[in-house]
């Protein structure tokens, strides 16, 4: 069973950074595609980027394009999404998700896609 756990959030200001890492325990990230998704209170979830199985394909939700990273170490079983230029808009509750992938440069930012999902780390942004 794959287990991911999320780390990295805290209380950042505008323009600032911070460096969200989801791990997994369980078995290896090598076969699994690996999202992050936000939820703030009173919202929906929405997916804020995926990077596929072998790191070749990345997406990015419109509004984190230019100021966000992602970026995968499978052999240290780990999936980093690199925020910077925060903004207040950005706080939320931030989750890894995952699904099995064994071919293809894809992934989505499509929450029933995936199948395995962390308990989230909190990032909240001050003005």
């Amino acid at each position: 069973q794959l287990q991911l756990v999320e780390s990295g959030g805290g209380l950042v200001q505008s323009g600032g950074s911070l460096r969200l890492s989801c791990a997994a325990s369980g078995l290896t990230l090598n076969n699994y595609a690996i999202a992050w998704f936000r939820q703030a209170p009173g919202k929906e979830r929405e997916g804020v980027s995926c990077i596929n199985y072998r790191g070749d394909w990345r997406n990015f939700a419109d509004a984190v394009k230019g100021r966000f990273t992602i970026s995968r170490d499978n052999a240290k079983n780990t999936v980093t999404l690199q925020m910077n230029s925060l903004k207040p808009e950005d706080t939320a509750a931030y989750y890894c998700a995952a699904f099995l992938q064994y071919s293809g440069s894809w992934c989505n930012l499509i929450g029933g896609t995936y199948s395995y999902w962390g308990q989230g780390t909190q990032v909240t942004v001050s003005s």
